[in-house]
């Protein structure tokens, strides 16, 4: 061995190794958009080239590890003070996790989706699962969800009427004043709300600029939420079209809906049901012809007391082709649906305990089971053509985790076989990982990885209003925290198409939760819900929406100031000719600005600073650099910010266009230029506020 030039070579690497700047660790950035992975989303047997970025000439070596694999990358560009290293691996047909090993002189760490780390753990590595797509219109989409009974009442001939019969031992009330905020238990008032005022309100919704209408559930079902499916195969006449109308209401002394003459004619005759259904696919088609999607609730872990297959309220037993219910009679070809307490009893499982949902019963019943995976394929089908599912408390469906991992695969099967290019999006509290994996959902209702964290760093609020803490209120350590441990439950394509809410059916108005008024509307009256709320902090929680990685998803009113505590008084009306038109523009002009922009549908996402009350955050491509500031204090901020972090040289001079400000003051689409040198941005941020700036490269 030439010990020599051995010892030559050690000098020489020690000699640049002290020379070398300190390892700059902020430097280093990948993720899971093609931005750094080609493909992005991988077919199994691809050959996927996977990047890295680091700071240039400030590392000796980076490896890729991927169980077994420790595979050395090469560097394949040298830019803008970066250097970028890249791989290719072939891919199985299994989903593998990988991080990266970077070494710099004595240095010896590793990069994960929580940045640099000195532990290896797996929940932060990233991950490929070869052939899970998500469909590209889903990615960055804008979704408006629709309480169908309170958004707007286009055809009074199809309201509830009062005493049409009888629901959870009261009778139901047709609401006479549009603008009166519900009562406190109003499950059983309806306002009128329907399809044909969709219909109406779609000119609306498209300037807006919505590219998807989310439905609450909208077939046959008794209360105004229609959580409790009454029958699946039709919409709810109710929303559609009564062409067929008649029969009594109940009388002042009659509870029993087998009386209900008139609600049973309504919902059980097949002209009013094939009606309504007539006229879904028509409003489907005209949404489709404006360029939008629709996705549907489906409610498959319970039904409803007053479901046909059930028939617990006699609406079905006297009608003509309608088999007998499982609670009218022991022999009825509908008695495995459900988990009855023994042979001869009337006693069945409900969900939760609520017998007016009883929980559907899949593994004793085959039948069941091919009745709701036809169901599944038959709305994202001709002539319905919706474009997905949002599936209602997912992961309680089944009386087991294996039965119900296995229901999901097949309903993806169904599904995906009928529409490849729908959506499955599930409601899901907590670690969704595991559904998220190529073979069930495609994605969720995104409350852990943003509702929660934003409601809590930006108001202090639970996103119920049932608690306010302090210490939570302004604190981007935690809100970083929160959001890096639950978003590294997502894979890419679950990231892009989650469903990003502030708002919806089941938590309080964001609105309210900026006044910071603990409780519930039984307690405190509606009014309170609407006291002291701060415009501002609202619009700077919809600047994040509209520039984090998702689906945006606002919940019907919130665009217009609706306000409200949690269920029910956050499903009031839409206030049509009382609209806040100032937040309605505002919603606009985000909502242009999210469209306009690649990067905010797209692109990486980059923690860049942040401070009490204060967060900045970065969205780019190779050739779009926009950074979002936000100052949730009181007062105005002057805040020095290094952009380099998003791919920009620090040693030229750049200029950044402000795309929109908002801050107490209001806001403004004024197009201001700042200039920064050496990396470095000065903004002055208004208090309560938000700037967006899209950086213009030079060179």
């Amino acid at each position: 061995m030439d010990y020599e030039h051995l010892a030559d070579t050690r000098r020489i690497q020690e000699y640049v190794t002290n020379m070398r700047p300190a390892f700059n660790k902020r430097a280093v950035f990948s993720d899971e958009t093609e931005n750094y992975r080609t493909p992005a989303e991988p077919e199994p047997g691809d050959v996927v080239n996977i990047r890295i970025r680091t700071k240039s000439n400030n590392v000796d070596f980076v490896y890729l590890v991927a169980g077994n694999l420790r595979q050395r990358m090469k560097l394949l560009d040298t830019k803008d003070g970066f250097d970028y290293y890249g791989t290719d691996i072939k891919l199985g047909a299994q989903s593998i996790r990988y991080f990266f090993e970077v070494i710099s002189g004595k240095i010896q760490c590793y990069y994960n989706k929580m940045g640099i780390t000195k532990e290896i753990d797996e929940h932060y590595s990233f991950g490929i699962v070869p052939g899970f797509h998500t469909p590209e219109w889903a990615k960055g989409a804008v979704m408006y969800q629709i309480f169908v009974d309170r958004f707007c009442n286009g055809d009074a001939s199809n309201d509830v009427v009062s005493n049409e019969y009888c629901y959870i031992d009261e009778k139901v009330q047709r609401i006479e004043d549009w603008n009166c905020p519900p009562r406190a238990m109003d499950v059983r008032d309806f306002y009128g709300g329907d399809l044909q005022g969709v219909m109406d309100k779609l000119d609306y919704l498209q300037d807006l600029g919505v590219d998807v209408i989310y439905f609450n559930p909208i077939f046959v079902s008794p209360s105004n939420h229609k959580y409790d499916i009454q029958d699946y195969d039709y919409i709810d006449p109710h929303y559609g079209k009564i062409v067929n109308d008649g029969g009594e209401v109940l009388q002042d002394w009659d509870k029993e809906n087998a009386h209900a003459s008139k609600y049973i004619q309504r919902v059980t005759a097949k002209e009013n049901l094939e009606a309504s259904n007539a006229f879904f696919a028509r409003l489907v088609e005209e949404i489709h012809k404006r360029g939008m999607r629709v996705i549907l609730d489906g409610v498959f872990n319970h039904c409803g007391s007053f479901n046909k297959w059930l028939d617990k309220e006699r609406i079905y037993e006297n009608q003509n082709g309608y088999e007998k219910g499982a609670y009218v009679a022991t022999d009825s070809p509908y008695r495995s649906f459900f988990r009855f307490h023994g042979a001869q009893s009337n006693e069945y499982d409900g969900w939760w305990g609520h017998d007016t949902l009883p929980k559907l019963n899949y593994e004793e019943s085959p039948k069941l089971y091919e009745y709701i995976m036809r169901v599944a394929r038959k709305w994202v089908s001709p002539p319905y053509n919706v474009d997905g599912w949002r599936l209602d408390v997912a992961a309680d469906l089944g009386h087991s985790e294996e039965y119900n991992h296995k229901f999901w695969r097949d309903f993806r099967k169904n599904v995906k076989e009928a529409n490849p290019n729908a959506i499955i999006l599930a409601e899901h509290y907590g670690d969704a990982k595991s559904w998220l994996m190529g073979d069930q959902w495609d994605t969720v209702m995104n409350y852990d990885a943003f509702m929660e964290p934003i409601t809590w760093f930006l108001t202090g609020m639970e996103k119920h209003s049932d608690e306010y803490r302090e210490g939570m209120l302004g604190n981007s350590d935690s809100f970083i925290g929160a959001m890096n441990y639950h978003g590294a439950s997502f894979h890419a394509p679950s990231l892009y198409t989650a469903m990003n809410e502030l708002s919806n059916h089941d938590h309080s108005r964001f609105l309210t939760r900026t006044n910071h008024v603990v409780g519930r509307v039984r307690e405190l009256g509606s009014e309170a819900a609407e006291r002291n709320v701060n415009k501002a902090v609202f619009r700077e929680a919809v600047v994040m929406q509209m520039t984090w990685p998702g689906a945006p998803t606002i919940y019907y009113g919130d665009e217009a100031g609706v306000c409200g505590f949690t269920d029910p008084d956050n499903r009031r009306t839409y206030p049509w000719g009382r609209e806040d038109k100032e937040l309605i523009q505002f919603h606009k002009d985000m909502i242009r600005i999210h469209k306009e922009n690649p990067s905010l549908i797209k692109g990486s996402f980059k923690f860049i600073a942040n401070d009490y009350q204060q967060l900045v955050y970065g969205r780019f491509t190779e050739k779009e650099k926009i950074m979002v500031v936000i100052n949730n204090s009181n007062e105005t901020k002057n805040m020095e910010i290094s952009v380099w972090e998003l791919g920009i040289s620090r040693t030229k001079i750049q200029k950044f266009k402000q795309l929109m400000v908002t801050g107490d003051f209001g806001y403004s689409l004024v197009k201001k230029i700042h200039e920064c040198k050496a990396g470095v941005l000065h903004l002055e941020v208004p208090s309560h506020g938000a700037i967006i700036v899209r950086g213009i490269l030079e060179g």
